[in-house]
C-alpha cells in the first residue's frame, strides 16, 4: 500500500483481487475507508498501533515484527491466529537505505530468536499461521531466491503455518538500459522449492508477494513546469529550476534514484538541441535535486535534455511508486499536488485535488503568544 496509497489505486487493485499490505495502523484504516475488506489486509509495522486488537476483531491479519509485539499481541488476543515477520539474517536492496534484512536492519524478529518466539507463542496459545520475510527494495533476485529457502526452514518450525509471504522488492527498470526483474525466471526455483516442501511435509503453502513498485513505478509520471534557467558560468553548471521537487518526488534526494526526464516545449513539441542541465526542485534545500549521480544523492550530475526555456514542461517518469506517497509535502508550505488517473480509453480523472492553501495550516491552534 505504501507505494501509492490513493483510494482510487487501492480500489483498482482490490477489484482485480489483490490484497493490501499495510505498514501502519493508519494505513489499515485508510484502506478500509477506501472499501478494502479488512480480511484482505495484513499489517506488518515497526509500530504496533495501540488499537491493534480492534483491527484483529475486524478481521485484519497481524504480523508480529518483534518479540515485544508478539508479547503484546498474545496478552491482548490469547489463542488468536498471528503471523510472524522474521529477519532471516540476509538482506539485499538497491541501496543501503532500501536493505531491510540482515544484522544492520531492525525489521522483523531476528532469526536466532526463534526459540524465544516459539515460547511466547505457546505461552499465549497463539496459532502461528503465517511467516513473513522481506529483504529490501530493488533486491538481487539470487538473494531473494536464497532467502525463500531460509524462509521455508522457518516455516518448518511452525506446523500450523499455511502462508509464506516473501515480501517484494523486485527491481524495476526506469532508465534506458535498466532491466526489470523477470518474475517467471526468479519465481520458477521458488515454485520448485514450494513443491518440494509439499512433498516432504504434506503441507501445500499459500505464497504471498508484495510487488507494489513492480506494478506501479512506470505507471505514473510527474508533470512540472520550468520556472527558471540559470548558470554558474563556464566552470559551473546550467540549472533548470522546476515548480516541483522533493515535495512530490523524494527518491532522487533520498536515494540518488534515477528517473527519466523528458523536456517538452511550451507549445507541445519535442525539445531540440543537446544542452545538458542539472535539474533542481523548488525547495530551499540544496538537496532538492532531480539529477543526482546514481545512488549518490549528494553528487549533482547533468542530464542532456535539449534547450530549455521558462514555461517548458519537464515530465519526471517512473513516478508511480513511492513518490506521491513518500513526499515531503507542505515543506516550504507548498501545497500537495493533484493526482490524475488516465483511464484505458484515454480519459482523465482527478483522484486527488490540489490542496487548498488554507488546508496546510488548518490543524494549527491559535494561542495567546503574549502570555508565553
Amino acid at each position: 500500500m505504501k507505494a501509492s496509497p490513493n483510494a482510487a489505486i487501492l480500489q483498482l487493485f482490490a477489484a482485480e483481487g489483490l490484497h493490501v499490505d499495510a505498514s501502519s495502523g493508519y494505513e489499515v484504516h485508510r484502506a478500509i475507508a477506501a472499501g478494502v475488506a479488512p480480511e484482505n489486509i495484513s499489517l506488518s509495522s515497526q509500530e504496533l498501533p495501540e488499537f491493534f486488537a480492534d483491527l484483529v476483531a475486524l478481521g485484519v491479519k497481524i504480523n508480529a515484527c518483534s518479540l515485544s509485539q508478539l508479547q503484546r499481541f498474545g496478552e491482548a488476543c490469547p489463542g488468536a491466529e498471528v503471523g510472524l515477520r522474521f529477519n532471516p539474517g540476509l538482506g539485499s536492496g538497491g541501496t543501503g537505505k532500501t536493505n531491510v534484512g540482515g544484522p544492520s536492519s531492525s525489521f522483523g524478529i531476528w532469526h536466532e530468536l526463534l526459540p524465544e518466539t516459539q515460547r511466547i507463542a505457546e505461552e499465549h496459545g497463539l496459532k502461528v499461521v503465517r511467516i513473513h520475510t522481506h529483504i529490501g527494495s530493488g533486491s538481487d533476485p539470487a538473494v531473494w531466491q536464497k532467502v525463500s529457502g531460509m524462509s521455508l526452514d522457518l516455516v518448518r518450525q511452525f506446523p500450523e503455518v499455511a502462508t509464506l509471504n516473501l515480501g517484494g522488492g523486485y527491481k524495476v527498470g526506469r532508465m534506458a538500459g535498466e532491466a526489470s526483474t523477470d518474475l517467471d525466471v526468479v519465481g520458477a526455483p521458488v515454485a520448485d522449492a514450494f513443491k518440494a516442501f509439499a512433498e516432504e511435509t504434506g503441507r501445500e503453502l499459500h505464497l504471498e508477494i508484495e510487488p507494489g513498485t513492480f506494478l506501479l513505478a512506470n505507471a505514473g509520471a510527474l508533470v512540472s513546469t520550468v520556472q527558471d534557467v540559470v548558470t554558474t558560468g563556464s566552470t559551473g553548471h546550467d540549472f533548470i529550476k522546476l515548480d516541483a521537487g522533493m515535495t512530490e518526488v523524494l527518491r532522487p534526494s533520498l536515494y540518488g534514484a534515477q528517473h527519466p526526464l523528458v523536456l517538452v516545449k511550451a507549445g507541445g513539441s519535442a525539445a531540440e538541441g543537446d544542452e545538458s542541465y542539472v535539474v533542481v526542485g523548488h525547495c530551499c534545500e540544496s538537496g532538492d535535486l532531480m539529477t543526482p549521480a546514481p545512488d549518490e544523492p549528494e553528487t549533482i550530475t547533468e542530464r542532456a535534455l535539449g534547450k530549455a526555456e521558462c514555461g517548458d514542461l519537464i515530465v519526471i517518469e517512473g513516478s508511480g511508486a513511492y513518490c506521491a506517497g513518500m513526499s515531503t509535502k507542505n515543506y516550504n508550505t507548498f501545497p500537495e499536488a493533484a493526482e490524475v488517473m488516465v483511464a484505458a480509453d484515454g480519459s482523465l480523472h482527478i483522484i486527488r485535488k490540489r490542496q487548498d492553501f488554507e488546508q496546510i495550516w488548518s490543524n494549527e491552534v491559535a494561542v495567546d503568544v503574549s502570555a508565553m
